[in-house]
């Protein structure tokens, strides 16, 4: 796996990449790949940070693994590409926001336009074989993902994590509460999101008033 990754985010997280974890993580992906269909394609392994440079960075979604159907995934968490069906989660994330901001639903799944905007949308786990859910999530690239976790909390402030559902949530340990704003809640999913945590939470006009509260712009979400 040749790492293309968006400049300042490798310059940052280059100490990671001569890591004996990291080679074994390499090693792993490329059989992975080479074996059998996985996802997202692997130019689009790193499109959360090649979208998302590290000093735009405004807003942290966190999610779990990539979705694991054809045409799906491509490198953002609950993102998929345009003309794919909203999976629920999505569905469930687009009709908070309407409901917080009063806004319509959107044509599209494709969740580019908030990374372009400064949202970093991180899954734990960057890759995933095909119709198996969380099926490469011990070949270790958490190591690596919460080595970015970590970098922003420790260098930028003033930033929104939006922590949704316990697996999110278990990150919240690596941010200073003090200088960033912390948003957990449920998942968006549905068997968590009807139990109730998850509608009715204003999380997107939350996020947004603290951007501006702190000189910075809002998302357009």
């Amino acid at each position: 796996m040749n790492v293309q990754i968006e400049p300042t985010w490798k310059e940052r997280l280059a100490g990671e990449f001569d890591k004996p974890y990291f080679q074994q993580l390499a090693e792993a992906v490329r059989r992975e790949y080479a074996s059998g269909t996985c996802y997202p394609p692997g130019r689009m392994i790193f499109n959360a940070f090649n979208l998302c440079p590290f000093d735009r960075v405004k807003v942290v979604i966190i999610g779990q693994d990539p979705y694991h159907e054809p045409g799906q995934a491509h490198g953002l968490s609950f993102s998929v590409q345009d003309g794919i069906q909203f999976p629920p989660s999505l569905q469930n994330i687009f009709k908070e926001i309407s409901n917080d901001l009063g806004t319509q639903m959107p044509a599209t799944g494709n969740l580019t336009r908030w990374a372009e905007q400064g949202v970093l949308l991180l899954n734990a786990t960057l890759t995933v074989r095909a119709h198996m859910a969380n099926s490469h999530a011990a070949l270790g690239w958490q190591q690596f993902t919460d080595a970015a976790i970590r970098v922003l909390a420790n260098e930028r402030e003033h930033l929104v994590y939006m922590l949704w559902g316990g697996y999110a949530r278990s990150k919240a340990y690596m941010i200073d509460k003090t200088k960033n704003l912390v948003l957990e809640s449920v998942h968006p999913s549905p068997l968590s999101a009807n139990r109730g945590g998850w509608f009715g939470q204003h999380q997107f006009s939350r996020c947004n008033a603290y951007l501006e509260n702190n000189g910075t712009t809002a998302i357009v979400w």
